[in-house]
């Protein structure tokens, strides 16, 4: 008795394991942004929405589809024009159509590989035309080229390219050395061109103040002289009306003399100067009236001869 009960209480327990095990393959859940894809002995048999959903127990079996958005990232190596060979990463977003879920199931086993594979086959009909410069200006042509006819092929599997991007372009170490070299060189002299142009413009501005600088001098240096004449012709008048008798020539003797010794006075007060002013005995200062005395005499001789000559009558 106790053998048999133990016997139908094993059995008991495999048909809950098997009821258990029965249930558990009849209800299933499909998540959000998923879809689900249903065989019956192998056969395609319908499509699941997101939630709770039933199968036939050991007669059908699901597979689920991710429809969330999807990226790859390949590197292609090509050669251009101007025979560079450049490294070029691509990146591309990719999502599987909805409504041709059937063909993107089934129509490729490996998407991934079949995507980089027309990646690659785009960009080594692209590239290969254009210099590496061209290569750099063209690199969101690119992009646009590869995307087009990504998505065209891929539609036809049941996938949508949203976006297929050339993210850099990278050139041998040598070659991106020597192009590093290149701009530096240009910017310098780019750089050397303006400091020119900026030199240039100060020179100028330097030679306009200098200009400008030299005239007021020279208004200053006129009005000064045209004071000091003035004045000199208002001591003279002066000193003329003070002393009777006293010549013009005697006046102009007095007041050189006298500019003479403020200068001999002024040059001493300088400290540091350099400045020779001979000669400076005593004696030379009688001597200089003298010579100022016979030079005014002798710019006068003329006007004397003349008016002697021009009162003698004529024979």
């Amino acid at each position: 008795m106790d053998t048999a009960a133990t016997l139908l209480l094993f059995i008991a327990f495999v048909i809950g394991i098997v009821l258990l095990v029965t249930i558990l393959k009849t209800l299933y859940t499909v998540r959000t942004y998923t879809a689900g894809v249903v065989e019956r002995f192998g056969k395609f048999h319908r499509i699941t929405k997101p939630g709770l959903h039933l199968l036939i127990p050991y007669a059908e079996r699901v597979f689920f589809v991710d429809l969330q958005v999807q990226q790859a990232q390949f590197s292609v190596e090509t050669k251009t024009r101007d025979n560079v060979f450049v490294q070029i990463p691509v990146s591309v977003q990719y999502q599987v159509l909805e409504e041709r879920l059937f063909d993107a199931f089934y129509k490729l086993s490996k998407p991934q590989k079949q995507i980089e594979s027309f990646v690659f086959n785009s960009i080594l009909g692209h590239v290969p035309k254009l210099t590496l410069d061209e290569t750099f200006e063209q690199q969101s042509g690119i992009s646009v080229a590869v995307k087009g006819e990504l998505d065209a092929i891929m539609k036809d599997f049941g996938f949508n390219i949203l976006t297929a991007l050339v993210t850099d372009i990278i050139p041998d170490v040598k070659v991106k050395t020597a192009m590093n070299d290149i701009n530096a060189a240009q910017r310098a002299q780019v750089a050397a061109q303006a400091r020119g142009e900026a030199e240039k413009v100060l020179k100028v501005k330097q030679a306009e103040a200098e200009a400008q600088s030299k005239a007021l001098q020279g208004q200053g240096i006129a009005a000064e002289r045209q004071a000091i004449i003035d004045g000199l012709r208002s001591s003279i008048e002066h000193f003329r009306e003070a002393v009777p008798g006293t010549t013009a020539e005697d006046v102009m003797a007095l007041v050189l003399v006298t500019q003479y010794f403020d200068t001999l006075k002024d040059i001493g007060l300088r400290s540091g100067t350099n400045t020779l002013f001979l000669p400076n005995n005593p004696g030379a200062a009688n001597d200089f009236l003298q010579q100022i005395v016979a030079g005014l005499r002798a710019g006068r001789a003329p006007d004397i001869s003349g008016t002697v000559n021009a009162a003698q009558p004529n024979k």
